[in-house]
């Protein structure tokens, strides 16, 4: 009952800001509802702020015993839905998939997956020493075990 009712609040405070939206929702044992975030231009502490309002004005704290935590997706999570990689084009990722594990800068997405590109240093097909040469892989988002975003420090 309380998990529909969490449902139903989240889904109506997230269509009034098109830009947010659900990577993860759940409720734990102990009635600590968890909402993770993310937004096409991130997530502020004000969106936060609003999401959680929206859901503990409506609940009855008699009726329901319940902790409420609404967090964004932290830069180090890693990317769960198609939404979050457009935003995160430009940037390097590390992705991890069925057949290896590949790193470069993320150039595109659409329907089916990504498009990453890296430079890579290579043996020279005739002689000795290597040439950099860049390649490119199309990644179906149905391989992808895992992708993150590689920070820069």
């Amino acid at each position: 009952m309380l998990k529909s009712k969490v449902e139903a609040l989240l889904n109506d405070a997230l269509e009034e800001d098109g830009s947010l939206f659900l990577i993860d929702f759940s409720i734990l044992a102990d009635n600590t509802i968890r909402v993770v975030l993310d937004g096409d231009e991130g997530v502020t502490v004000q969106d936060c702020v609003r999401i959680s309002r929206a859901i503990e004005n409506e609940l009855d704290s008699e009726e329901y015993d319940f902790s409420l935590e609404v967090t964004s997706s932290g830069a180090a999570s890693p990317l769960v839905m198609p939404r979050q990689y457009v935003k995160n084009i430009g940037r390097k990722l590390a992705v991890r998939t069925q057949g290896g594990e590949f790193e470069g800068n993320l150039t595109g997405t659409n329907d089916e997956g990504i498009v990453l590109e890296w430079k890579a240093r290579e043996p020279k097909p005739t002689g000795k020493g290597k040439v950099t040469v860049q390649k490119k892989e199309q990644i179906n988002f149905s391989d992808i075990k895992e992708a993150k975003v590689i920070l820069k420090f």
